[in-house]
């Protein structure tokens, strides 16, 4: 998914271990087994300590580089949003890459009057307002008068599981954090409703 491309610049094994070394027969107890036997709990005493090293390392230096991601509303390097979003929006990707089945974050800004069309995702979409507000509505289709639409403003929260089918729309500008785990894919109910397609009718 090339257009993404501008803004992307061990508990069980030790209890099987263990139940492994309980269930042998005695003979495993004569005195060359247990000289064995100790040196092998030391060697995978030093394997785990020394794991637990590395881990702790490569944790903690994946902790600092997420922390250096700092960036204000103003800093946001804003485009257009990709195709499968209506013409527009924009976007500012924070963090990760969308179109990758990895953790991602970005910013989309919409339009007053704008609209997405019912759809779903493969992949949970959480959603968290930052000015403006947006309706959510679930549904195979826009709706705007359905009781079960709700409107939310600046801290507004929304979850849309994988599969479910919802649309938005706004009556403001409006922007929102959008963050997940990719790839992002949107799959209209209605596939005339889909901006990629452009064989339909205008």
């Amino acid at each position: 998914m090339a257009h993404w491309g501008h803004f992307i610049e061990s508990l069980e094994m030790t209890r099987a271990w263990d139940a492994e070394t309980t269930d042998r027969p005695l003979l495993f107890s004569r005195s060359a087994d247990i000289h064995r036997s100790r040196g092998n709990m030391k060697t995978i005493a030093l394997v785990m300590t020394f794991a637990a090293i590395l881990t702790g390392s490569s944790f903690a230096i994946h902790a600092q580089t997420r922390a250096q991601m700092l960036q204000t509303p103003q800093e946001a390097q804003w485009g257009p949003a990709p195709p499968m979003l209506p013409a527009g929006a924009q976007i500012a990707v924070l963090s990760g890459d969308p179109t990758k089945a990895a953790p991602y974050s970005v910013r989309l800004k919409f339009p007053a009057n704008y609209t997405i069309p019912a759809h779903s995702h493969p992949t949970d979409e959480n959603v968290v307002v930052v000015s403006g507000s947006v309706t959510f509505g679930m549904g195979d289709k826009v709706d705007k008068k359905a009781a079960t639409n709700k409107t939310l403003g600046v801290g507004g929260y929304a979850l849309a599981s994988a599969g479910m089918n919802h649309f938005a729309y706004t009556t403001q500008e409006s922007t929102i954090v959008l963050f997940g785990t990719g790839p992002v894919e949107f799959k209209y109910v209605n596939p005339a409703d889909d901006p990629r397609d452009t064989k339909r009718s205008r």
